[in-house]
C-alpha cells in the first residue's frame, strides 16, 4: 500500500471554506472507524464481520492522515461526540441485522462521495493544491468501494423501511457535517 506523501498543512493556499471542509473530513472519518467498530462490537454475522474489518483498514488509514495533517487548531472540537455517534450508529444498525448495516454503510458513503467530490472540484486546478486534490480522490474512490461494497451485499428488492433509513442516516451525515465544519 503506497503512503500517503502528508503536505504542509499551514502552507497550503486553502480558504476558509476548504479548511472547514478538511475539519469535517476529520470528524467523519473519526466517525466512520466509530461506526465499523460497533459494527464489530456486537456483530455476530461473519460475513459482516469480515466486511467491518476489511474497510475498517481503510477508513483507519484516512484517519491517520487527517490526524498527522490537520493542526490541532484544525480540529473539530467535538471529536467525542462524533466517536459516540458513529459507534451507536454501527452497533445499532448491526444489531439490528446485515441488511440494517450495509443499508447504513450504503447510505453513509452516498453522502461522503458527494461531499469529497464537491471539495475535489473546488480545489481542482488550483495552485498548491495537486497533491491534497489527489490525496482526496484516493480516499473517494475507497469510499466508493465502501458503498459498492455494501450495496453487493444487500439482499435483492427495496424496501420503503430500507429507503426511510438511508434519509435518516443521510440526514444525520448533512447535519453531522454542518456541525463539524464550524466546531
Amino acid at each position: 500500500m503506497r503512503k500517503h506523501p502528508i503536505p504542509d498543512y499551514r502552507a497550503l493556499p486553502l480558504t476558509r471554506e476548504d479548511r472547514r471542509d478538511l475539519r469535517s473530513n476529520h470528524a467523519g472519518e473519526h466517525g466512520a472507524v466509530a461506526i465499523y467498530r460497533g459494527m464489530l462490537a456486537v456483530t455476530r454475522d461473519p460475513e459482516l464481520t469480515r466486511f467491518s474489518r476489511r474497510h475498517l483498514l481503510a477508513e483507519s488509514r484516512h484517519l491517520k492522515f487527517f490526524r498527522r495533517f490537520l493542526p490541532a487548531d484544525g480540529k473539530s472540537r467535538l471529536l467525542p461526540i462524533w466517536w459516540l455517534a458513529g459507534w451507536l450508529l454501527g452497533a445499532g444498525s448491526a444489531l439490528s441485522g446485515p441488511r440494517a448495516a450495509y443499508t447504513t454503510i450504503a447510505a453513509v458513503e452516498r453522502f461522503v462521495e458527494d461531499h469529497y467530490n464537491r471539495q475535489i472540484v473546488s480545489m481542482r486546478g488550483r495552485s498548491g493544491l495537486d497533491e491534497l486534490v489527489a490525496i482526496l480522490r484516493r480516499f473517494c474512490a475507497d469510499e466508493i468501494h465502501h458503498r459498492d461494497d455494501a450495496l453487493a451485499s444487500i439482499p435483492a428488492g427495496d424496501s420503503w423501511l430500507a429507503r426511510t433509513w438511508g434519509l435518516v442516516v443521510d440526514s444525520g451525515s448533512r447535519v453531522g457535517v454542518a456541525i463539524a465544519r464550524r466546531i
